[in-house]
């Protein structure tokens, strides 16, 4: 089984691990990213709570819209962990960090 990513794009930053695993990617996550994956997820609880006043189903609704935000930010957040270490964003603190290791 291949696991090599291949891409059009070269990575404009320092590239720590080209196919980094779940578990690094998840631990690399940074203060921002924590910032972003909770920002989504309280958005998408009031857009879930206003989107059900009119049926009448307003704690469903901001269930569900919270599992979307929970998923959609954890998804954000992963994407740009997983992008500085492969070397497609910014990677000033992740190459200072595994540098030391």
């Amino acid at each position: 089984m291949n696991t090599e990513i291949t891409s059009a794009a070269k990575p404009e930053y320092p590239v720590i691990d080209r196919n980094p695993p779940f578990t690094k990617t998840v631990s690399n996550f940074n203060t921002l990213d924590y910032l972003r994956l909770s920002t989504i997820t309280g958005v998408s609880v009031v857009v879930g709570y206003l989107s059900g006043i009119k049926p009448g189903i307003r704690g469903p609704s901001m269930v569900t819209g919270g599992l979307i935000g929970v998923m959609g930010g954890f998804m954000y957040a992963y994407q740009n962990s997983c992008g500085r270490l492969m070397g497609f964003f910014p990677n000033e603190g992740e190459v200072a960090k595994y540098k030391k290791k």
